[in-house]
Order: C-alpha cells, then sequence, then structure tokens
C-alpha cells in the first residue's frame, strides 16, 4: 500500500493530537508537517520546495488565513496547483462543502465527532483518495 505525504492544518492542538495519533495508528500516511493555519501552511510549503506533500488536509475556520485561503492560494500558485486539498470541518452544512468544492477543493470530509473515530476516518480518507484517483501515482 503506497504511503501518501500529507500536511495538516488544523488551530486546535487537541485535535491535532488526536488526529495525529489516528493517522499514526493507521498507518496510510506520514505527516510531514501540523501547522495552526493558512499562513503557516504557505511559509512551511514555500520553505520546504524540494518535499511538497501529496495532499493537503485543511480545517476550514481558523485565525489567519482559513481553509478558504488556502484552496485559494495553493490553487493559483504554480508551483502547488497539482496539490490536492482536501478540507475537513464539523460543517455538514451542504452550502459549505458546495462552497469550498466550487472554489477548487478537491473533497471534503467531516470530522468525526470523538477522537476514537479518528482511525476509521483515517481509512475513509485514504480510500476517498483513491476513489478519486486525487493523487497520480
Amino acid at each position: 500500500m503506497k504511503k501518501y505525504k500529507l500536511i495538516i492544518v488544523e488551530n486546535d492542538e487537541d485535535e491535532r493530537l488526536f488526529m495525529k495519533e489516528g493517522f499514526d495508528s493507521a498507518g496510510m500516511f506520514d505527516i510531514l508537517a501540523q501547522v495552526q493555519n493558512g499562513d503557516a501552511l504557505l511559509e512551511w510549503l514555500n520553505d520546504n520546495e524540494n518535499d511538497l506533500p501529496d495532499i493537503i488536509l485543511s480545517d476550514l475556520n481558523m485565525p489567519g488565513k482559513n481553509g478558504y485561503d488556502i484552496i485559494n492560494e495553493v490553487k493559483n500558485s504554480p508551483s502547488w496547483s497539482h496539490i490536492p486539498v482536501i478540507i475537513t470541518s464539523t460543517s455538514s452544512t451542504r452550502t459549505i462543502i458546495e462552497k469550498c468544492l466550487s472554489q477548487g477543493a478537491s473533497d471534503y470530509i467531516v470530522k468525526p465527532e470523538t477522537f476514537v473515530e479518528y482511525v476509521p476516518y483515517v481509512k475513509n480518507l485514504y480510500q476517498r483518495i483513491r476513489d478519486k484517483h486525487l493523487i497520480t501515482e
């Protein structure tokens, strides 16, 4: 099984911890970095142009550059436009999901309600990446 290189963009420290535990337990992704907002993501991408991620998994609502900003910045950059941005949020509101997808997000996945659900969440994310052919292998 191919492991995908991932950056997680999440402002909540506890959520980052739970996500990392779920991703580490599932063993399907290599987490290159965990950053707290879009500003930190863009700085990381600029500093690591030789080791870019396969996927950016971003929270939607954050201080500084948020998920919408990340979609826009990544999709409009010649260096990064090939990187799929998947938005994750607690919101399952259809209009928010549609707005993210129409702005260029590759997918939208609702966050689990409890930390123990992160391993199934990670497995679902992996399968969706494969089913939607988000990464050219």
